[in-house]
């Protein structure tokens, strides 16, 4: 087994909507687990490319924080205050306030945020429309799920400078 196949596994080329939606998801958010797989807390914590503060744990905790944000507050109706690493006082705080002591705990956070957002995003159909708090604009499950993969991508290239920076290690 491959370092990327420990963590993720190729997307279908048949199936539901709901079975590639899924699935793609799936695969971004591993591959974003195996771009930070095997570094040091330092290493995951190092803020390589000036004048930005991202990092790879910086990464991951950005991306709890999107889906917790879109996923349990905004699709859910659950309270702001599940947010931990954006505040008004550290808006960047995903990135800004990084610890190498506590890159465990963020990997930790991830995967219990991934977990439970698949339950609750498996509670509702496709079609099912939200509004956005504060900001009071529309969307559907279905939609909510391309954000979701998009943003992953993206993140995920930022992820393959940092690795390649870090080690030298490039990959799809």
């Amino acid at each position: 087994m491959t370092a990327a196949e420990e963590y993720r596994v190729d997307p279908p080329t048949v199936g539901t909507e709901r079975e590639l939606l899924q699935a793609y998801l799936d695969f971004h958010r591993g591959t974003l687990l195996w771009k930070t797989s095997g570094l040091t807390g330092e290493q995951l914590t190092e803020k390589a490319i000036e004048p930005s503060t991202m990092s790879l744990i910086g990464l991951v905790r950005h991306a709890t924080e999107v889906e917790r944000y879109w996923i349990q507050i905004c699709l859910d109706g659950r309270s702001f205050d599940l947010l931990k690493t954006w505040s008004q006082e550290f808006p960047d705080g995903d990135f800004d306030l990084v610890d190498p002591e506590r890159v465990e705990e963020d990997f930790a956070d991830f995967r219990e945020t991934t977990k439970l957002n698949d339950e609750i995003l498996a509670g509702y159909d496709l079609d099912h429309t939200f509004v956005r708090p504060r900001v009071g604009t529309e969307h559907t499950v279905r939609s909510l799920y391309f954000h979701l993969i998009q943003e992953a991508a993206r993140h995920n290239g930022h992820a393959d400078l940092f690795r390649q920076h870090l080690d030298g290690s490039t990959g799809e």
